[in-house]
């Protein structure tokens, strides 16, 4: 003998809804029977990575296609002009800077850094040949552009070969900056007025001496670099 489970009036034998208010009955034996739909699948699916050549193909395609398509147009249509060596230039260093990270991941990043350098040095003598003046890229562009990879090279050996710890790379990254400012105004300098006199990098390079004889003594003192590092959390 069954009931309503709304209003308590006696239910039949095999009745499906109550006959005074239409309550559907349900068994309590079979709600554990019955299978609900998950929301999501419970087969977990792994997304497949991008393919690596294929990346490298498509990255490869579109620079050549971009470089063709406006040294043809250069050369056919506007043709006074040799612009198209900028957009070259700009293809050849974006391949360069793409080649460790997508088409040969192997390769040092001494290898990279120096085939940036490359990149940028060929760069800019396509743009003194596109305005057809070399004094200022054997003068100025490419001693800087020499310089930047030096220095950029340098802070790469710091980093792998001493100590990587916050504060050593922030000493490292103050060593890079002051040597590259007092590198900049000595060569423009030079290229200027022929002579060398220190100037604005004087500046930068008393504040770098400040700050990595702040971070040298903060490194040398242990009790004190750990009271930084509870106080900055890092």
């Amino acid at each position: 003998m069954s009931y309503c489970v709304n209003c308590g009036v006696e239910l039949d034998v095999g009745a499906g809804k109550c006959t005074l208010c239409h309550t559907p009955v349900i068994n309590p034996k079979e709600l554990a029977e019955r299978t609900t739909s998950q929301p999501f699948p419970e087969q977990k699916g792994a997304v497949e990575p991008p393919n690596r050549k294929d990346l490298a193909v498509f990255v490869s395609v579109f620079v050549l296609a971009t470089a063709v398509t406006c040294g043809l147009l250069n050369i056919l249509v506007f043709s006074k002009v040799w612009w198209s060596l900028a957009v070259i230039g700009g293809c050849v260093v974006l391949w360069v800077s793409l080649f460790p990270l997508v088409i040969y991941r192997k390769l040092s990043v001494y290898g990279s850094l120096l085939l940036d350098g490359l990149a940028v040095v060929l760069y800019l003598y396509l743009l003194a040949r596109m305005i057809g003046l070399y004094g200022w890229y054997y003068g100025l562009g490419l001693p800087i552009a020499v310089l930047a990879t030096a220095v950029a090279e340098l802070l790469a050996v710091c980093i792998k070969c001493l100590p990587r710890s916050f504060l050593s790379i922030c000493l490292y990254l103050d060593g890079a900056v002051g040597i590259t400012c007092l590198g900049l105004e000595l060569l423009i300098d030079r290229y200027l007025r022929g002579d060398y006199a220190l100037g604005w990098s004087a500046v930068v390079l008393t504040v770098c001496m400040i700050l990595g004889i702040t971070i040298g003594t903060l490194l040398s003192r242990r009790r004190l670099r750990g009271e930084v590092r509870r106080r900055l959390h890092f």
